[in-house]
């Protein structure tokens, strides 16, 4: 049985709580995961995000980019329950921010301000050439691959891609965020994916509350309490523990 009362009176209680998301918390908002029987890469092939195959290869790398991360990720996807639910919290002065894997855009969306997004975002693209960063919005993507309106240059998404290191500043916005909270929120990651599998470790004074469907990586050895649950059905009961509306 899930203890969401005592998941909602640590909520209550903290003064510096952070939240860690991944994938899991997306995919009731429409996103499949990449990993796992029925992750992406049981259908894509992931060299299309590997930085020296996407030189070499723009035009095909493209097709698959934009199929997956425009086409179909951007025209569906909402917020769900949990996006909301951490706005709200954010909104209260509960939640300090989100340190995000994602690169959905969907905190934001849901109202979340502070948003670290260490894996980058799909919604910008970066200019391999002269380092300009522009929203995709401004591009014609049925021309493949897209170009810089400034210089000419390939634009690539400005996510972090196979082969890329962490973006400096997202990397200790993330750190900072994680060592000085007194609660975190770990959300739908399965705590294998590096470097951002290390967070949770650096949240040396918190409490851990994981939402996940499954055990994860930091289940035994990490979490204090485990909510086994969907995010959106856990979000929904500690929301109505904590008066919260999430419509």
């Amino acid at each position: 049985m899930n203890d969401y009362d005592t998941a909602a009176r640590w909520i209550a209680e903290s003064r510096n709580a952070a939240a860690f998301t991944g994938a899991g918390i997306s995919v009731e908002s429409g996103i499949p995961t990449f990993r796992g029987p029925e992750g992406l890469w049981s259908r894509y092939d992931p060299k299309v995000l590997d930085l020296g195959y996407f030189y070499e290869h723009p035009a095909e790398c493209w097709k698959v980019i934009k199929e997956i991360f425009y086409d179909y990720m951007g025209a569906k996807a909402r917020p769900n329950a949990a996006h909301k639910l951490l706005a709200e919290l954010e909104k209260q002065g509960k939640l300090r921010g989100v340190i995000t894997q994602n690169i959905d855009n969907l905190h934001q969306e849901a109202g979340s301000r502070n948003v670290v997004e260490f894996h980058g975002t799909a919604q910008t693209l970066l200019c391999t050439e002269c380092g300009d960063r522009t929203p995709f919005t401004e591009h014609d993507l049925s021309q493949l691959p897209p170009r810089c309106k400034k210089c000419g240059g390939l634009l690539k998404p400005d996510f972090i891609f196979f082969g890329e290191g962490i973006p400096p500043q997202a990397y200790r916005d993330a750190m900072a965020l994680a060592e000085e909270a007194d609660l975190l929120l770990v959300i739908g990651t399965t705590g294998e994916v590096m470097p951002a599998s290390m967070i949770p470790y650096e949240a040396k004074q918190a409490k851990i509350i994981e939402i996940n469907v499954e055990p994860s990586a930091y289940t035994e050895n990490l979490t204090d309490l485990f909510l086994r649950s969907p995010a959106t059905e856990a979000a929904r009961e500690l929301a109505e523990r904590l008066s919260i509306s999430l419509n």
